[in-house]
C-alpha cells in the first residue's frame, strides 16, 4: 500500500485508520500541557527503549518491582524518575499503586506530567501494537515542533478514583466542553483529563474501537461472541483490571 503512513504494507488499511494514526502521531511531536516537543518525542522513544529493557524484565517477574534492583536500558536524557514511570506504565502497569504515583511525585514529578506521560506512552503501545500485528516496521520518530507547554490546568480538576485529579463528570468547563458534552463520560477518559488534550488524542484514536458489533460497516466476517472473546482474551493477557 504505497503512501501509507505504514510503509509499504501487504493488507488494505482503513483510511480512518490511516487518518487517525497520522493525526496521533503528529500529535506526539507536539508540545503538550506539560511537556515540550523535544521532550515528548524522548518519552515516545523511552516507551520502546522500555520494551526491551532487562531491568524491566526482571522485575516483571518477581513478585514485587520493589524486590528487584538495577537500572534501566535506557534510550534518553530523560530525568530518572520520568525514566522509571515510563517504564512501569509500558511494562508493569498492572501493578502501579496510588504509592507509586505519590512515590513519583515525591520525586519531582507532578501530577499533571504524569498524565501526559500515561497519554504518550497509551498512544505508542497502540498504535506499536498495531505495526506489530500486521508484521509491519515501526513508525519513526514523531518530528518534534518547536513551541512551549501550554501549562494548562483544568479548574474543575480534583482527585478521584483514578490517584489523580480528574474532572467529575457534568462538571467541565467551557474549555473541555468538547470532549466531555456527553452525559457519560468512560473513567478511561476522565482518567486523562487533568490533560484535556490527552482525552482528545484518545478520542481520535478511536478508529481503533469497534464503536458497535452492529455496525454493518466494520465489513467483518467476526459475530459479537467471536469480538467479545478476543477483546476478554486481550484483556486478560494485558491484566487489564477495567
Amino acid at each position: 500500500m504505497t503512501g501509507s503512513i505504514f510503509g509499504d504494507c501487504p493488507y488494505p488499511i482503513r483510511e480512518d485508520l490511516e487518518t487517525a494514526t497520522q493525526r496521533a502521531w503528529e500529535f506526539l511531536g507536539k508540545p503538550g500541557n506539560w511537556w515540550s516537543g523535544a521532550e515528548r518525542v524522548d518519552l515516545v522513544a523511552e516507551t520502546r527503549a522500555a520494551r526491551d529493557c532487562e531491568f524491566c524484565a526482571e522485575r516483571r517477574d518477581a513478585l514485587s518491582p520493589y524486590a528487584v534492583s538495577g537500572e534501566h536500558g535506557s534510550a534518553t536524557s530523560l530525568p530518572s524518575v520520568v525514566i522509571e514511570a515510563v517504564h512501569r506504565i509500558t511494562t508493569d502497569a498492572a501493578r502501579l499503586s496510588e504509592q507509586a504515583i505519590q512515590e513519583f511525585s515525591a520525586d519531582g514529578l507532578d501530577d499533571g506530567r504524569y498524565v501526559e506521560i500515561v497519554s504518550v506512552v497509551s498512544t505508542v503501545l497502540g498504535i506499536d501494537s498495531f505495526c506489530d500485528a500486521l508484521g509491519l516496521a515501526w513508525l519513526p520518530l514523531p518530528e518534534a515542533q518547536p513551541g512551549e507547554p501550554s501549562k494548562y490546568r483544568p479548574a474543575e480538576a480534583r482527585p478521584d478514583v483514578g490517584w489523580v485529579p480528574m474532572i467529575p463528570s457534568g462538571e467541565n468547563g467551557s474549555n473541555e466542553a468538547d470532549i466531555f458534552a456527553a452525559t457519560f463520560v468512560p473513567n478511561v477518559f476522565r482518567a486523562m483529563s487533568l490533560v484535556p488534550d490527552a482525552v482528545r488524542n484518545l478520542r481520535r484514536l478511536s478508529a481503533y474501537y469497534v464503536q458497535s458489533v452492529g455496525d454493518t460497516s466494520l465489513r467483518t466476517s467476526l459475530d459479537r461472541p467471536q469480538i467479545e472473546l478476543i477483546a476478554a482474551r486481550v484483556s486478560a493477557l494485558n491484566e487489564c483490571f477495567y
